[in-house]
């Protein structure tokens, strides 16, 4: 007997309308081996991006250490074949003074305000993420909100002048001391930490401090280090607020300022006239520049193999718990 729709049309089976039976040894996708010209077009994408990074950073390097001749033979610009390489421009940026200040005063902050933002961000973040803290919810939807409004240029100037910071080191460390984004990553991973191990320490009798540094800290390892990274490089490129609170006072000017005015602007570094080997007159200002450069890149270049076998985890652990 046939099978008949409401309609009174016959029905047919998926087979007879040319319905193929999916394949149950087939293997799925992210197991097939990939063909030779779709690994020939993403090796020559990942190529052309490597080099579009590490030509650029190649160029700087190798031109702080090539002299006055070498640069003169690239016209003035990135050299990019070792030539002529000598010391003679980072002996002669650490002579003058400026350079090595601005070296000293960029370590400072990075030091003191990595500290001072990460002490600040897991304790805020802790908080947040025990739901039996005093006013939690409208804690958080206040810091939330302020990631999209901010009180503005004028009045965040006012207010660090009006605390007598400006012209000081703290104003550099101060107005950038918490970041919402990184408390609410902290406050993620704060909130999956297994309630069990909290438990177990309150049983045997950790206050909430204790159980902070001794549990919930040493667990969070992954994240704590990718954040301590963000603040890091955000305090050693630190650049508008330095513009901006320390305009009357040269000798706080961080790294990034002097790279600017010597990269930028083409200022001659103070102090360079007759110091060093040879002078200022044996030396190139393109070479001074990217000298100076090259020392911004150290810790960055340093930091990251430490941190980014913690920087994956932290991140999407971060992202998706709580």
């Amino acid at each position: 007997m046939s099978t008949v729709t409401e309609t009174g049309r016959r029905f047919r089976p998926a087979s007879a309308r040319g319905f193929r039976k999916p394949d149950q040894n087939r293997r799925p996708v992210w197991e097939e081996k990939p063909s030779w010209y779709g690994q020939f077009g993403k090796g020559s994408v990942i190529t052309v991006v490597m080099l579009l990074i590490l030509v650029p950073v190649w160029g700087v390097v190798l031109t702080s250490f090539s002299d006055k001749g070498s640069i003169n033979s690239a016209g003035g610009g990135l050299v990019l074949i070792p030539h002529g390489l000598s010391l003679q421009n980072y002996q002669l940026i650490f002579s003058g003074g400026t350079v090595s200040r601005a070296l000293f005063v960029t370590v400072l902050i990075t030091v003191v305000g990595t500290a001072i933002s990460m002490v600040v961000s897991v304790l805020c973040a802790y908080g947040l993420s025990r739901s039996s803290s005093f006013a939690q919810r409208p804690v958080l939807m206040t810091l939330v909100v302020t990631m999209f409004f901010n009180g503005g240029i004028i009045p965040t100037f006012l207010v660090v002048n009006d605390l007598k910071l400006y012209g000081s080191l703290w104003a550099l460390i101060l107005p950038s001391a918490v970041n919402v984004f990184n408390i609410l990553v902290l406050r993620a991973f704060f909130t999956g930490t297994a309630s069990e191990l909290i438990e177990a320490a309150r049983l045997d009798g950790a206050s909430e401090w204790r159980v902070l540094w001794s549990v919930v800290v040493p667990t969070s390892r992954a994240v704590i280090a990718v954040i301590t990274m963000f603040y890091a490089v955000a305090y050693w490129g630190t650049f508008f607020n330095a513009i901006l609170y320390e305009s009357e006072n040269a000798t706080n000017n961080p790294l990034a300022v002097v790279i600017y005015d010597y990269t930028l602007l083409g200022t001659t570094m103070p102090g360079m006239g007759t110091t060093g080997v040879g002078g200022l007159a044996q030396a190139s200002q393109t070479g001074l520049s990217m000298a100076t450069v090259t020392l911004s890149l150290i810790p960055i270049v340093v930091l990251t193999p430490f941190v980014q076998r913690h920087f994956a985890k932290g991140m999407l652990t971060g992202a998706v718990k709580g």
